[in-house]
């Protein structure tokens, strides 16, 4: 049976931005191998649009595309994804469409597969955590105050025991937690 993760960037006053959080190589290297073995990731539609880029042509038509990027592309666009989302119509490749009975389409995904599956976006895990199914919480934690935008815990905080800590890189620290 597959565990969910949910995994994320914060700051120290507890938002996610996907913007202002560029891992140095070290973690980088670290999301590149995480990436490439994990079972699959669930997103929402937001994140998904953004993670999307990677599917199109338009990264590597740049010259500068190379290395760890190149890496990140190629094992983003092998790895399964599934999209929970009533808006979107359709997905890229690689990605299923879940727009109907969320609970019982993930508890399937777990039932069916091994390993762990990244859950992306905190909306979206939120509302797997209501109903008891987040095996794994990852906080990579960076030295970062932001005052403003979308917390890492979007809905009621839950109840945690810290199971492990790594530092990764210059500036960021890896807090692994499970429901307590």
């Amino acid at each position: 049976m597959a565990k969910l993760v949910f995994g994320m960037n914060m700051s120290l006053d507890g938002y996610v931005d996907f913007d202002r959080f560029a891992p140095d190589p070290a973690l980088f290297g670290y999301f590149i191998e995480q990436t490439r073995n994990t079972t699959g990731s669930i997103y929402g539609p937001r994140l998904y649009e953004l993670m999307h880029y990677w599917d199109g042509d338009e990264w590597a038509q740049n010259p500068q595309v190379e290395g760890d990027l190149r890496a990140f592309a190629e094992a983003w666009r092998a790895m399964p994804k599934w999209v929970v989302s009533k808006s979107l119509k359709q997905v890229g490749p690689n990605a299923k469409l879940i727009s109907g009975d969320f609970e019982t389409a993930i508890q399937k995904l777990k039932a069916e597969h091994d390993g762990e599956i990244e859950v992306g976006g905190p909306k979206l895990a939120a509302g797997l955590a209501k109903l008891g199914l987040i095996d794994t919480y990852r906080v990579f934690l960076h030295p970062a105050v932001l005052g403003h935008g979308e917390p890492f815990f979007a809905g009621e905080a839950p109840k945690l025991r810290l199971v492990e800590s790594e530092r990764i890189g210059e500036n960021a620290l890896k807090l692994t937690y499970v429901p307590d």
